[in-house]
């Protein structure tokens, strides 16, 4: 390992201690005691609050600091870091109270002019393709941070025309399309259920339940999601089909590829049914086989509705 890239490794590693040994230091990086001690003096030139106690029982302390010292980023790690805090405007809704321009500017103060000019180029050349949304999360900040508390929450949410009331222990929020969606554990069904984010108009702890470890609900989609009735599928698709699946599938399916073919396997519960025609579709004639054929008919069906809805208008 490079100096620089220990230092950068040692910051990171010592940023949230408050002591530390010389010994700690030659152990992790496996260097010799003259040039850990020149390592610790190389840290306090770039400024991180380092400070000794001397005597038998001696250590090195480091002062109160809320703010990570300075890291050395590589050009290509600058230009990730700057792209993908870009992505942020897609989204109506962020689970940080942050501005994403004032952000933009603190970290174009960090860098000089010059790479300031040059980023600014590669904007007008690179943008990466996003989803964007209308709607607005309110609740995304406190959904985010009952997840990582491992709290059980009382929540209150728009289903069709009416507002329902839940208890729920949420361990999972991704987006999609620019919509946020969050995972949860309904403690009255006992099963997980999928949340739009936008639908839930407040989050509240509650002691009604007892909270289970966030390590429980981290198992495939098949023991979370799985109902004792559901149905297996296997559906054919061709290449063409391969590439509607990776832009857009479930936890409940997979991609196989067998003796040149492929095939997207999964399972669908009781009451999915509309759900599951809806998604295969978008794939018309790249699907080459179809099983159940019970899914067949689920899809035929499907067809036939929206066939009729145009030939109505």
């Amino acid at each position: 390992m490079k100096k620089s890239e220990r230092l950068n490794d040692m910051m990171i590693y010592l940023n949230d201690k408050k002591f530390f040994s010389l010994k700690s230091i030659m152990d992790r990086y496996s260097i010799s005691k003259s040039t850990a001690l020149r390592d610790i003096q190389s840290l306090e030139e770039i400024g991180m609050p380092i400070y000794s106690k001397s005597g038998r029982n001696g250590y090195y302390g480091i002062l109160p600091n809320r703010l990570l010292s300075p890291i050395v980023f590589s050009i290509d790690e600058v230009h990730a870091l700057y792209f993908a805090m870009q992505t942020l405007n897609a989204y109506q809704s962020k689970p940080f109270h942050l501005n994403v321009q004032k952000l933009k500017q603190k970290f174009e103060g960090c860098i000089s002019e010059e790479r300031i000019n040059k980023l600014r180029k590669m904007e007008l050349i690179f943008s990466l393709g996003s989803y964007k949304s209308k709607n607005e999360c309110n609740c995304l900040q406190d959904i985010l941070q009952m997840a990582v508390d491992e709290n059980v929450c009382e929540i209150h949410y728009t289903k069709g025309e009416m507002e329902k009331q839940y208890y729920v222990q949420f361990f999972d929020i991704t987006s999609a399309y620019g919509q946020w969606y969050a995972t949860a554990y309904n403690f009255q069904t006992e099963k997980p259920q999928v949340f739009r984010c936008d639908k839930i108009h407040s989050v509240q702890p509650c002691d009604k339940y007892i909270a289970k470890p966030l390590s429980e609900f981290l198992i495939s989609p098949k023991e979370m999601f799985r109902d004792h009735d559901s149905i297996d599928f296997e559906v054919g698709v061709n290449a063409k089909g391969v590439d509607v699946f990776y832009k857009e599938h479930y936890p409940s399916m997979e991609l196989f590829q067998e003796n040149g073919r492929y095939y997207i396997r999964g399972f669908y519960n009781k009451g999915e049914e509309p759900f599951i025609a809806d998604y295969f579709t978008i794939y018309g004639e790249r699907i080459i086989s179809i099983s159940p054929v019970s899914l067949k008919h689920l899809i035929l069906d499907r067809l036939d509705t929206i066939k009729n809805h145009f030939i109505s208008i």
